[in-house]
């Protein structure tokens, strides 16, 4: 992966944002070409250099965006990532030629482990991400927090035991698939009984729109409460064709509404129950999924979920 990609996969999973994502990789390119040819040459290693310095920008708006979402109109969600085929191509990001200058879907992208790093402390989030999923030595670690290695060292623990708290899928991505499948089926002819039926009692569904368009203003929680509030939604929205596609790397689903996308829909599954829903209404978090819309989408098909099982 090169410099980009490696900075942009940093600053995604450091900031759950892809476009504030975008925005630190190219400060960071600025800061580079911004030192004299000297003294560019003489920095030993350029990828460590931009690391250092995406992982600053990255600590600094991670304290800013805290104050900016307490403001934010109803509930946060990351920003949900398509499969690498529908990237959409918008200057900046998708246009990009090399596959691997784009976000690497693995574990540490799930939906799931974005929401456990949004509970986390700027300095936590940092720690561990760079450490766990990065492989930094707390050394490493240290020079971007501007803390002790022993101090990171303990802050990525925090951080490891809320990840290992939090109850997250390990079914097979097929095993999922399959699941949200039959809710897609569900859901398109109403069978009210079958949705409570694949949902966990105790379920927890969130939606973000971001003031922009009408969404829940608070997590809903238990089966019955959430399909009443997909039945009155189905209402509100008639006949939307759902996609079956792959979000953050699992199993989700996409309504389009006269071909445009105005809903992303995660999932966790656990032993063959959705035990949370995450839908993302707000239009500026879906610029990348102007692909799934297009004519060679299909609502029965399964981009992406092959690959991944």
């Amino acid at each position: 992966m090169g410099a980009h990609g490696q900075l942009l996969n940093l600053a995604y999973r450091l900031l759950g944002s892809l476009a504030e994502a975008e925005d630190v990789v190219q400060e960071t390119s600025a800061r580079w070409y911004a030192l004299s040819p000297q003294d560019r040459a003489a920095i030993e290693s350029p990828a460590a250099w931009m690391t250092r310095v995406a992982g600053r920008i990255c600590l600094d708006l991670l304290g800013s965006a805290r104050a900016r979402r307490v403001s934010y109109v109803g509930e946060w969600v990351p920003e949900p990532l398509p499969e690498r085929a529908e990237w959409n191509g918008r200057p900046g990001f998708g246009s990009f030629a090399d596959p691997a200058d784009r976000i690497t879907l693995d574990e540490s992208v799930t939906m799931a482990f974005l929401v456990v790093l949004e509970t986390m402390t700027p300095a936590e989030r940092v720690a561990f991400v760079l450490h766990d999923v990065f492989r930094y030595s707390f050394t490493e670690v240290a020079e971007i927090v501007g803390r002790t290695p022993a101090a990171c060292r303990r802050l990525a623990s925090v951080a490891r035991r809320r990840i290992s708290s939090a109850r997250a899928s390990t079914a097979p991505t097929a095993r999922q698939a399959r699941v949200v499948k039959a809710f897609k089926r569900a859901w398109e002819v109403k069978d009210i009984e079958a949705l409570i039926g694949l949902l966990d009692p105790d379920v927890r569904g969130i939606a973000d729109g971001g003031g922009v368009v009408n969404a829940v203003p608070r997590p809903l929680v238990g089966a019955e409460r959430i399909v009443r509030y997909l039945m009155g939604f189905a209402r509100r929205m008639p006949d939307p064709t759902l996609l079956e596609r792959t979000v953050n790397g699992r199993p989700g689903l996409v309504a389009l509404q006269d071909g445009v996308a105005v809903t992303v829909v995660a999932f966790d599954v656990v032993d063959d129950r959705i035990t949370r829903i995450w839908a993302v209404r707000n239009p500026e978090k879906l610029r990348p999924w102007k692909a799934a819309g297009s004519s060679r989408a299909h609502p029965d098909s399964h981009t992406g979920w092959a690959r991944l099982a």
